[in-house]
């Protein structure tokens, strides 16, 4: 094989602070849902690989939690595992809000990214759809001169895009695949992700949750699959307080029900779904609770 048939692979890590689109993102670059989104910051609690194949080439995409300061031992577990994703990384794509301006959290994932090594950034400035024209052309000179002071400006490409529309995707993904190693593929072509199926049930009922609840008690929410004897899967939800327990349930059950009904029309066929809230008192501020919840 000639070199300029030689096949490229490698891992993409996504980082930012929470809620500026990396779970929307992703899922948009592989055209599947491998990780949930909601409008709550931190929605992204682990580290989610989704896989893009394309001729010639596989990029692992690596959604990560949001960088923020941390104030539980959650938050600390979180942006450890964004730093841990950031080890022998082969491109990091640094997410940055349009509409918001660059400030302290932002300042701190482009520097993240320019510490990867040279060569290595690619930055999407998202929500382009939602901002006007000079905002965003303020976002790129804002990003380019961080990464310029962290020794990246000249190597590091900057792209305008819309997750939600997928405005500037295309050439951002083009943009990554140009900076990937020789090697070969990681994972086989009919794979799209590496998450576990007990992990993803359980995060689509956290999904649900969240857009059922809205601001009510996001952060007090975990959910975890406790049995799996198909068609028969059993999930944990698990909040901080008993006052959470009923605002989970809902009246007469009703809250839970239209959670298990959104969650069920995304499983297969046949599947019978269990519900179950338990509290686990300050299980946020505990590592030993963090770590059996599996973050």
């Amino acid at each position: 094989m000639s070199r300029a048939d030689a096949f490229h692979s490698g891992f993409v890590t996504v980082i930012g602070r929470p809620n500026v689109g990396k779970s929307t993102l992703v899922n948009r670059i592989l055209g599947t849902k491998v990780t949930i989104t909601s409008p709550r910051p931190n929605t992204t609690r682990r580290t989610v690989r989704g896989v893009l194949h394309r001729p010639g080439a596989q990029a692992v995409f690596v959604d990560t939690p949001g960088l923020h300061r941390p104030k539980t031992a959650l938050g600390h577990r979180l942006n450890d595992s964004v730093a841990d994703a950031l080890d022998d990384v082969d491109v990091v794509v640094p997410v940055i809000d349009a509409t918001a301006p660059v400030g302290p959290g932002d300042r701190l994932v482009l520097e993240r990214a320019a510490a990867a090594g040279p060569g290595r950034v690619v930055v999407a400035v998202n929500k382009v759809d939602a901002a006007r024209e000079e905002q965003v052309l303020a976002q790129l000179a804002k990003a380019h001169e961080v990464l310029g002071r962290a020794g990246e400006g000249a190597e590091a490409e900057l792209f305008p895009v819309s997750a939600q529309t997928g405005r500037g995707v295309d050439a951002l993904v083009a943009e990554v695949l140009a900076r990937l190693p020789e090697g070969p593929p990681y994972f086989p072509e009919d794979m799209h992700s590496d998450v576990p199926e007990t992990f993803w049930v359980a995060e689509l009922v956290r999904e649900q949750l969240l857009v059922h609840l809205r601001d009510e008690l996001p952060h007090a929410l975990a959910c975890l699959v406790t049995e799996w004897e198909w068609p028969r899967i059993r999930v944990e939800i698990i909040v901080e307080r008993e006052s959470q327990k009923g605002m989970v349930i809902g009246h007469h059950g009703e809250r839970l029900r239209q959670v298990g009904t959104a969650v069920r029309a995304q499983l297969p066929p046949g599947a019978y779904l269990e519900l179950h809230v338990r509290v686990a008192k300050h299980w946020q501020q505990r590592p030993d609770e963090v770590e059996r919840l599996g973050y």
